[in-house]
C-alpha cells in the first residue's frame, strides 16, 4: 500500500478526492493533522480488463509474499493460450496437478476452478456489469466464489472499481492506523471500527487509505499497537443472591 507519491490530477477516479479531503478534515482534528502530514488521497487504480481476472489474481496472492504470488502468478497466466491470461475455460481444462505445480496450494487451485465456472455461469459479472452493480450486490455474488472472502472483493471495489465509500474493517492495516491515529493501544474491533467510520461517509475508502499511511508515518512505532483480545469470561457457577443466607 505505501509508495511513491502520486499527483492527484493523473488520477482517474469516479468522486472528487478534493471534496473527500474537505468532508474529512472536518469530520475531526486527528484526521485533519494527518491528512495534512500525508498529503493528497492517491493511487493508481488496477487495470485488470475483468472481475474474473482480478479475481484470479487476488487467489494468487493469498497468504504469501507479494514476490512469491508474482512468480507463481506468472506461471499460471502462462498456461493462456494468448500468455496474458488464461480463460475460464482453459482454467476448467487444466488438471489440478498442472496448476499445483505452478505453485498453487490444493485450496487455491480449486478456487481458481470455481471462480472459472461461476464466470461462465454469470454469477462474477462483466466489469461493464459490476460498475452498474452496488457494493452489497457485489460482495454477495463474489463472496458466493470459493476461496474469496470480504476482504479480497472490498479490495476489488477499492482498487479496481474505484468506489468512494468502502470501509474494510477486518483489514489489519485499517485497524492499526486507526489505533494509532486515535491514540489507542490496541486496534479497534470491526464492529467498533464499523461504528466509528460513519462520520466518514461517503468518503470511507479514502479514509481507509489515509489509516494505511497513517502506519507508514509511524514507523516501527506501528508495532506497538497490539490486536484487540476479547475479554475473558468468568469462570462459571451459580450467582450469588441478594439477601440473606443461611
Amino acid at each position: 500500500m505505501l509508495g511513491a507519491p502520486m499527483t492527484t490530477d493523473k488520477l482517474l477516479l469516479p468522486f472528487d478526492h478534493v471534496a473527500a479531503h474537505e468532508h474529512l478534515s472536518r469530520s475531526d482534528a486527528r484526521m485533519a493533522d494527518l491528512i495534512a502530514r500525508t498529503g493528497e488521497f492517491q493511487f493508481k487504480l488496477d487495470e485488470c480488463e475483468s472481475v474474473y481476472e482480478s479475481l484470479l489474481g487476488a487467489i494468487a496472492y493469498q497468504s504469501i509474499s507479494g514476490k512469491a504470488a508474482a512468480t507463481i502468478f506468472g506461471r499460471i497466466k502462462a498456461l493462456g493460450a494468448n500468455g496474458i491470461c488464461p480463460t475460464p475455460e482453459e482454467i476448467l481444462k487444466a488438471r489440478i496437478p498442472t496448476l499445483r505445480k505452478a505453485g498453487l496450494s490444493n485450496a487455491k487451485a480449486l478456487a481458481m476452478k470455481d471462480l472459472a465456472q461461476k464466470t461462465i455461469d454469470g454469477i462474477v459479472p462483466t466489469l461493464e456489469a459490476a460498475r452498474g452493480m452496488s457494493d452489497e450486490e457485489l460482495v454477495e455474488r463474489l463472496i458466493s466464489v470459493r476461496g474469496i472472502g470480504a476482504w479480497t472483493v472490498e479490495m476489488f471495489l477499492i482498487f479496481r472499481l474505484g468506489r468512494s465509500d468502502v470501509l474494510p474493517i477486518h483489514d489489519l492495516g485499517v485497524q492499526k492506523g486507526w489505533a494509532i491515529t486515535y491514540r489507542k493501544r490496541k486496534m479497534p474491533k470491526p464492529k467498533e471500527l464499523l461504528k466509528f467510520g460513519e462520520r466518514w461517509r461517503p468518503y470511507r475508502t479514502v479514509a481507509s487509505w489515509y489509516m494505511w499511511r497513517a502506519v507508514g508515518l509511524a514507523g516501527e512505532d506501528a508495532r506497538k499497537i497490539k490486536k484487540a483480545r476479547p475479554k475473558k469470561k468468568r469462570p462459571g457457577g451459580r450467582k450469588r443472591r441478594r439477601g440473606n443466607s443461611r
